[in-house]
């Protein structure tokens, strides 16, 4: 993942069972540039990630909260200045996703020190505002957790449980068990 990945998990252990990060059953993580058609990207990544996880059933929940997040990060979290549509090093966002046989999170860090603000708005029919509310109704949890060390930024997950049939199924203990895929 190239970061602590305790740094990352420890929201994650607030009111659950403690979670281990070591005992991540497969883990993916991509670089997104600062430009918007990343989002399509992410989601590229993400059902590749989770067909090869055997977990094509939680697509259209994990794939909408990865969308948001992946969208906030790039409209509100990027410094004022960064130019979209330009290649820098190292790319400004990346998307990790990380599986444990009854949960899945997905984790978007990007360079703000702000924390997340869902927009309250009675206007129903606007089009921009409600992803915090989406990631909320989608996911069984959500944080953000802000980064230190060598790392800034923060970085915001959302956890999906998983059934114990999906958990334990023939892609729980195949190929990538213990390995960590990324893409750059």
């Amino acid at each position: 993942m190239g970061t602590n990945g305790s740094t990352m998990l420890e929201p994650l252990r607030q009111g659950l069972p403690p979670l281990d990060p070591a005992a991540v059953s497969n883990a993916a993580s991509c670089a997104l540039p600062a430009r918007y058609e990343a989002v399509r990207e992410a989601r590229k990544f993400t059902r590749r990630t989770m067909d090869q996880w055997e977990l094509g059933d939680r697509f259209d929940d994990v794939c909408l909260v990865v969308s948001e997040l992946v969208t906030n990060a790039l409209r509100h979290a990027l410094p004022v200045g960064t130019q979209r549509g330009c290649e820098q090093a190292p790319p400004p966002v990346r998307l990790h996703l990380m599986r444990w046989t009854e949960r899945l999170v997905c984790a978007v860090r990007d360079p703000s020190h702000d924390s997340p603000v869902a927009r309250d708005s009675d206007d129903f029919s606007a089009e921009s505002g409600r992803g915090l509310f989406l990631v909320d109704s989608f996911s069984d949890s959500w944080g953000w957790q802000p980064l230190a060390g060598a790392l800034s930024g923060k970085v915001v997950w959302a956890l999906f449980r998983l059934q114990a049939e999906a958990a334990g199924g023939p892609g729980a203990g195949g190929p990538g068990v213990g390995g960590v895929t990324s893409a750059e």
